[in-house]
């Protein structure tokens, strides 16, 4: 949820073009209405890269693209952003391009954090069916995301060249009601706070 405590800005950390949308998309679209939201991914192609630049607008959020999203452009990049809230994959995602993204980023936030202050909290996302190497993804927040998950995805679909109907839409539904249904809510998503120097967030918001 978004309260006069919320952020005042959220960067989100991903692998591929459409990550953003399918494991935050409601998520970081709630927090653009009142926070500055900025989507990092790799450059793909031409194709996927315009893709992603649709998503983002869609979502609210400005799309930062870097040539390779490893240790040494993360930490600059958050140095140059110094957003209160991360959000990335799971460090114990199934997929190997998501492991090596969250790796980064882990790696990445204790420099800037003790230079500037920020981030103030670091989250990992929703993956595959909710299902990580060593199990269920453990939801420490659970988001209301019924009033922007039309606009997730709206953002979904502007992936033209990925199986968007056929596997990755039904499949967000089927995540984002099943998080809902958790917290009371038609729809939701699911995050995991993560330490930043041994420290924990104490709010409930992202």
């Amino acid at each position: 949820m978004v309260s006069s405590a919320g952020p005042g800005s959220v960067l989100a950390a991903f692998a591929h073009p459409d990550d953003a949308e399918l494991w935050a998309g409601a998520t970081l679209a709630l927090h653009s209405r009142c926070a500055a939201v900025t989507i990092v991914v790799p450059y793909r192609d031409e194709l996927r890269d315009a893709e992603a630049r649709k998503g983002a607008a869609v979502l609210g959020a400005e799309l930062r693209q870097v040539p390779r999203l490893d240790h040494a452009t993360m930490q600059q990049v958050l140095l140059e952003a110094e957003p209160d809230v991360v959000i990335t994959h799971p460090l114990n995602d199934v997929h190997p391009e998501h492991r090596a993204v969250a790796a980064a980023v882990l790696a990445a936030v204790p420099e800037p954090r003790i230079a500037t202050g920020r981030p103030n909290r670091f989250y990992t996302c929703d993956t595959y069916n909710s299902l990580t190497l060593d199990g269920p993804v453990r939801a420490d927040v659970i988001v209301d995301a019924t009033a922007t998950f039309d606009r997730k995805m709206a953002a979904l679909r502007e992936h033209t060249s990925q199986p968007i109907e056929q596997h990755f839409s039904p499949m967000a539904d089927t995540l984002g009601r099943l998080w809902g249904a958790r917290i009371g809510t038609r729809y939701a998503e699911a995050f995991t706070a993560v330490p930043i120097l041994g420290c924990l967030p104490g709010a409930t918001h992202l």
